[in-house]
C-alpha cells in the first residue's frame, strides 16, 4: 500500500491497480487539487474542502456516508460521527472510514469535532493498523483530543493530517503541538509512505509525517 497526503484531509491509497481518493478539496483553499484518476472516491461530509469529487478524473465509485460497501477487494466501513462537539448541531455530520486494504485497516476520521470517540464508534473500528488523524484544531479536534483519540484507538501508525501548511487558507493550527504531545516533535516530512503489514511496529505507535 502506498499512501501519499495532498493537503487537509486529501489522500490516494494506492493499492497494485487500485486507487483510492479520499476527500478531494477545491483550490479555494489555497492548495492545488490532484488531477488524478481513480477508481474510488470517499467523503466523509459535504464541505467544499472535502468533496471535490469532479477534480478525480475516470469514473470512480463514490462512497459518501455511514455503511458497508465492498469494491474490488476493499472492505469499506462507514461510521456516523460528528463534526462538532454538540451532537452536529453546529457543524453537521462525518463520517469516520474503516478500510479493509492489504490485510491492515486504515481509519480516516475526517473532520471529526468529538472531544473522544464513544464506545459504539470504538467497537466498529476494531483494531486499527494505520490512523489518519486531523490535528489542527477550529474545525475539527485540537492536537489534544486527536492524541486522547490515538489512544482510544490504539493503532500502530498514525499519520496527522488536516493542520496549516504553506499556502492553505484555511485558518489551522500547525502539527506541532500535536508532534510534541505524541512524542515525535522531530519527525521528518515523508513525500510517499509505502506500508506492509510485516513492517508494522508490533508493540508501540509510530508516526509519520507527510509533505504536501
Amino acid at each position: 500500500m502506498v499512501i501519499t497526503w495532498y493537503g487537509q484531509a486529501c489522500f490516494k491509497i494506492q493499492s497494485g491497480p487500485l486507487s483510492l481518493i479520499i476527500d478531494p478539496f477545491e483550490q479555494k483553499i489555497g492548495l492545488t487539487p490532484p488531477k488524478i484518476e481513480a477508481q474510488l472516491v470517499l467523503v466523509t461530509h459535504d464541505h467544499y474542502d472535502h468533496n471535490n469529487i469532479a477534480t478525480v478524473k475516470g469514473n470512480p465509485f463514490v462512497v459518501d456516508g455511514p455503511g458497508e460497501f465492498e469494491y474490488q477487494g476493499v472492505r469499506i466501513l462507514g461510521v456516523p460521527s460528528f463534526h462538532d462537539n454538540v451532537e452536529g448541531k453546529e457543524r453537521g455530520l462525518n463520517t469516520i472510514y474503516a478500510m479493509d486494504i492489504e490485510g491492515m485497516r486504515l481509519v480516516h476520521l475526517g473532520d471529526i469535532g468529538q472531544d473522544k470517540l464513544i464506545d459504539e464508534q470504538i467497537e466498529a473500528l476494531g483494531t486499527v493498523n494505520i490512523l489518519l488523524v486531523p490535528v489542527g484544531g477550529v474545525f475539527t479536534v485540537n492536537a489534544e483530543h486527536a492524541i486522547e483519540i490515538v489512544n482510544q484507538v490504539g493503532p500502530q501508525l498514525v499519520i496527522p493530517m488536516h493542520y496549516k501548511v504553506k499556502g492553505l487558507k484555511v485558518e489551522l493550527e500547525d502539527a506541532s503541538a500535536f508532534l510534541k504531545e505524541i512524542g515525535h516533535p522531530d519527525a521528518a516530512p515523508q513525500d510517499k509512505l509505502t506500508v506492509k503489514k510485516k513492517d508494522l511496529p508490533e508493540e508501540r505507535t509510530d508516526v509519520v509525517v507527510m509533505k504536501v
